[in-house]
């Protein structure tokens, strides 16, 4: 007989997931990488966080964790290739889970980073990179403003 309730249930996919993501990208599950990992990919949908909304996430969900030790997991995570940084003014850095070239959308009024649709958008006539590098990637952050 299973007594285990949906929460539950549903608490340990989550888990399994984080857990499965990091171990993919050889990375040790410690406690503060399975939540946050767990936060970030536990329900098997892609997020656009601050460093701050990760670390509010993980406050108001009971974990402990430092800010700093937010940075550096997202670093970690980045450096593994389970995320990507955006960059929005060179000031706000936003990490995606969806680590496929994709556009974004970046809404002024809210400051929030959403996936654009690729279905009409081509970069053509990209200048050449110099001598002696390549085009690692391109970053392409659209900005909204209400009307």
């Amino acid at each position: 007989m299973n007594l285990e309730t949906p929460v539950n249930v549903e608490t340990q996919l989550a888990e399994q997931r984080g857990g499965d993501w990091l171990r993919g990208a050889g990375l040790r599950p410690t406690r503060q990488r399975m939540t946050l990992a767990t936060l970030l990919i536990g329900d098997g949908q892609h997020r656009h966080v601050t460093a701050e909304s990760l670390f509010e996430a993980a406050c108001n969900g009971g974990d402990k964790v430092s800010l700093a030790t937010v940075y550096n997991t997202l670093r970690a995570f980045c450096a593994a290739g389970l995320m990507s940084e955006i960059t929005v003014d060179g000031t706000k850095s936003y990490f995606d889970t969806n680590t496929t070239e994709h556009p974004h959308f970046f809404w002024e009024d809210t400051g929030t980073l959403t996936d654009a649709s690729t279905e009409r958008m081509h970069i053509t006539n990209m200048p050449a990179a110099p001598e002696g590098a390549e085009i690692a990637s391109v970053d392409v952050v659209i900005r909204l403003r209400r009307t």
